[in-house]
């Protein structure tokens, strides 16, 4: 029997699976009941960077970077990441979380500099500035091709052994006493082992629930606008917007991608069930924001629309994490943080699996802890930005 389970072939669960076989764990089959990237991963927006508040999801962020930069080293292939920079702006009312939130960065490693109006204006000419009052610039930020980089995961762990099982969907984790012993798939046959990873994004919570594991997750729809410029932008960065609440970024085509970054009031969706287009009323938004912030663009034009789903919990933040049950452990709730993190989930999965805790001291397993949700112990910024909650 495999000595490693993992429930999900998305982006975090073949991270996972790579991570394991770098550790030296090859023993691992990954479940998928679609194909690999199928759900949650294929949505992904793709943006690159390390601005978060919480320490070790900076942390995180910048040890990922490792990965993308060095694909073609590290897992054979290229993953599309393209290094373009990213800046964040904010008004008056946040530049001293800013500059706090800063320093913390720059302690974990994160290579962050503040940058002035008129640099930012050279990265964005078609911007208007004028509302901002601050600043920030990652150079080794950008954005990738999630899709690619879960392929690139899976492959890179079936060379060095682990097994994937794709259309195969798990109804059931097995648990003898208080100890799991595997997964019963839907054709009910079982495939036994000493260690579970629950990697199923939003799906994860009615199998933990079935053990009496509260997961708090609300699936989000997030809807996403591509707009045609109407113009040549050239090399421009991935730019969050803290005042009016946006990101934006180019696509290789020579479009903008938009998101919106106002998620205080959520949309529940069902994850199987929910439209794949963004609404008219979405579409008012993204015109709004992107012709207030982009006054230059003059004929920009709407050029398509996708949605996806966020596995969003109470602090936004994801539970990596060993459960009640001995020897499961879940990997889940993302928030829409899960791409520019993945190869530092990997890493603390398998650390988790093989140690019981995390291999480095930045990232301490505790911060991810499942059990933080019922303490009331949030994972929450000591930086807050006003107005900009989630941006973590």
């Amino acid at each position: 029997m495999p000595e490693v389970v993992i429930i999900g072939g998305g982006l975090e669960g073949c991270a996972a699976a790579w991570a394991l076989a770098e550790r030296g764990v090859t023993d691992v089959v990954i479940v998928e009941r679609a194909t690999v990237g199928d759900g949650g991963t294929g949505k992904s927006s793709g943006v690159v960077r390390c601005h978060y508040g919480v320490s070790s999801l900076a942390a995180m962020a910048t040890r990922a970077l490792d990965v993308f930069e060095n694909a073609e080293e590290v897992l054979g292939t290229d993953v599309g990441f393209h290094q373009t920079g990213y800046v964040v702006g904010v008004g008056p009312q946040n530049v001293d979380a800013l500059q706090a939130s800063l320093a913390d960065q720059r302690a974990v490693g994160v290579r962050t500099e503040d940058i002035d109006r008129g640099e930012v204006a050279r990265l964005w000419p078609v911007a208007d500035l004028e509302p901002f009052a601050a600043f920030a610039w990652e150079p080794r930020g950008g954005h990738g091709d999630a899709y690619r980089t879960a392929q690139a995961f899976a492959a890179a762990a079936r060379r060095s052994g682990v097994q994937l099982r794709q259309g195969t969907t798990v109804a059931e984790i097995l648990v003898t006493g208080d100890r799991v012993s595997g997964v019963r798939l839907a054709d009910s046959s079982e495939i036994h082992a000493d260690r579970v990873v629950l990697a199923a994004g939003p799906w994860s919570v009615p199998l933990l629930a079935a053990h009496g594991i509260e997961l708090p997750i609300t699936v989000h729809r997030e809807q996403i606008v591509l707009i045609d410029p109407g113009r040549d932008l050239g090399p421009v960065p991935v730019f969050s917007d803290l005042v009016s609440l946006q990101y934006v970024r180019p696509e290789t085509g020579g479009e903008i991608l938009f998101g919106n970054s106002d998620l205080s009031v959520l949309e529940p969706a069902d994850p199987d069930r929910y439209s794949n287009q963004a609404t008219e009323s979405f579409l008012d938004i993204a015109v709004e924001k992107v012709g207030t912030r982009f006054p230059g663009l003059e004929n920009a034009a709407i050029a398509s629309t996708y949605a996806g789903c966020y596995d969003v919990t109470p602090d936004f933040n994801p539970a990596i994490s060993e459960t009640p049950v001995d020897g499961l452990i879940v990997a889940a709730g993302f928030s829409g943080h899960g791409f520019k993190i993945s190869p530092s989930v990997g890493r603390l999965v398998a650390d988790l699996v093989v140690d019981g805790k995390s291999s480095i001291a930045d990232i301490p397993e505790s911060d991810f802890r499942l059990s933080r949700f019922a303490e009331g112990e949030l994972l929450t910024s000591p930086h807050p930005y006003v107005g900009a909650g989630q941006m973590r």
